[in-house]
């Protein structure tokens, strides 16, 4: 388990070993979940790639449909 301080300004320093396994970079944006009594940081992504498949639609639409909806 990897460990850090608590500065007085409420900072931590991530360890080494985690920031190069979620790939993270000075400026890279960081979320906190709250499980339980368990704080959880992930990576946030900025970007709209990152957000590709994460949708299952039940339906889907022809080029047609989808042309007649915009222009309505």
């Amino acid at each position: 388990m990897q460990s850090s301080s608590l500065t007085i300004k409420g900072q931590v320093t991530i360890p080494a070993e985690i920031r190069n396994r979620l790939g993270l970079h000075p400026g890279d944006k960081i979320g906190f979940t709250i499980e339980d009594d368990h704080v959880i940081l992930y990576r946030k992504e900025n970007n709209i790639e990152s957000a590709f498949g994460i949708c299952h639609p039940e339906t889907s639409a022809s080029l047609a449909e989808i042309e007649d909806a915009i222009s309505t």
